[in-house]
């Protein structure tokens, strides 16, 4: 994979954990989500964009007896999230071009991740295909769509661009992989997006 992004992720996996805001804060923050996240126990979840673990374990203890696969294209995030030796399964994946396995989970979680696929049209795909039937994907910042692609742009280099859809394209992203949008949030230190998977398919 020759994705700018991995090399630029791996290279800051290390202070990751100690940079920006404070994990507890962020599953604070979640944990107001409730009626959105649904994390419910046995739920089969899988965690796009894992990063160093941050809000898996956490997680893991809303969906246990549930299982929580993360996943994420940089292995240097990785080893930071397996070394916490959370109760999860972590590989290594990039949802741009690595099948996912079909029809394996209820829910699909997106958290702070969405804007960095290189190709969204195809990592919907496969993160719809992953999908049981009735079951969501989620797509979840603690900042709006304005607030979230000026800061990417801000950063610059590999993820200067790095962008989260506007409301039409999500439209079209969802239609096109057979999701109905549910939930739509957009406004200061929170964006939303659900869309469900209809059960007959």
């Amino acid at each position: 994979m020759n994705d700018p992004r991995i090399a630029f992720f791996d290279r800051i996996a290390a202070d990751w954990d100690h940079s920006g805001q404070n994990p507890q804060e962020t599953i604070d923050r979640l944990s107001q989500l409730d009626e959105h996240l649904r994390l419910t126990p046995g739920l089969d979840l899988l965690e796009v964009g894992c990063g160093t673990g941050q809000i898996t374990g956490w997680l893991a203890s809303r969906v246990a007896p549930g299982r929580v696969v993360a996943v994420d294209f940089a292995e240097a995030m990785l080893a930071q999230a397996r070394a916490k030796r959370i109760d999860a399964e972590f590989r290594r994946c990039d949802v741009c071009a690595d099948r996912l396995p079909s029809r394996t989970v209820d829910l699909v979680l997106c958290f702070h991740s969405f804007p960095h696929f290189r190709d969204q049209h195809a990592a919907m795909k496969n993160l719809a295909g992953a999908l049981r039937p009735g079951g969501r994907l989620l797509v979840v910042h603690l900042a709006s769509i304005a607030a979230i692609n000026a800061f990417h742009d801000g950063v610059g280099g590999e993820v200067a661009g790095d962008h989260l859809p506007n409301e039409p394209q999500w439209n079209r992203l969802l239609a096109a992989v057979g999701l109905r949008r549910t939930v739509w949030i957009d406004r200061e230190g929170l964006f939303v997006l659900e869309g469900v998977l209809d059960d007959k398919q």
